[in-house]
């Protein structure tokens, strides 16, 4: 099932859990091809409960992350869940401006945009470390589409116009 959504382009994000340093390696997120997300406190520690392993890919914000809750307000909620997000706006900011992206490059991009955590590199702990978003994807090298829209002529008269908008 991973091969076959990473044939159509679909990137595969998932937490890295949350059964502590020496737990139960954790599925979908220990599947080669899946970017496996660990979560991080605001002194960049590890979370508490994170699961490590050979299969942690990146770290990112995921202790005390304010979130919407079901009552209308929010609340402050804790795991590697709650980190995924992150790396999925950011794989997403990717995919928006290189829609052509393959996933491996998608995730290669990813793993260069990091704070390097704990030790040197890669490590079982933190992955390559924690998603940097700025300058995660390059400028357009052409001309903003909004730029060229306006430079349309606009000699037609409005009825020969048309739009394929409903």
């Amino acid at each position: 099932a991973i091969e076959a959504a990473q044939a159509k382009g679909i990137v595969l994000i998932a937490a890295a859990g949350q059964n502590g340093a020496g737990g139960e390696t954790p599925y979908p997120a220990a599947y080669p091809g899946v970017v496996a997300v660990t979560a991080v406190d605001q002194e960049l520690k590890v979370y508490r409960r994170a699961t490590q392993g050979m299969y942690v890919d990146l770290s990112a914000p995921g202790v005390n992350v304010w979130t919407a809750s079901a009552q209308g307000s929010g609340a402050l909620r804790t795991g590697t869940s709650y980190a995924v997000p992150f790396v999925s706006a950011a794989a997403g900011l990717l995919l928006a401006s290189n829609p052509e992206l393959e996933t491996k490059v998608v995730q290669s991009r990813l793993e260069e945009h990091t704070r390097d955590l704990g030790k040197p590199g890669w490590d079982p702990t933190f992955g390559f470390g924690l998603i940097q978003i700025a300058g995660l994807c390059a400028p357009p090298t052409g001309t903003p589409p909004i730029a060229a829209a306006r430079r349309r002529s606009s000699a037609l008269p409005f009825k020969a116009q048309t739009s394929d908008v409903p």
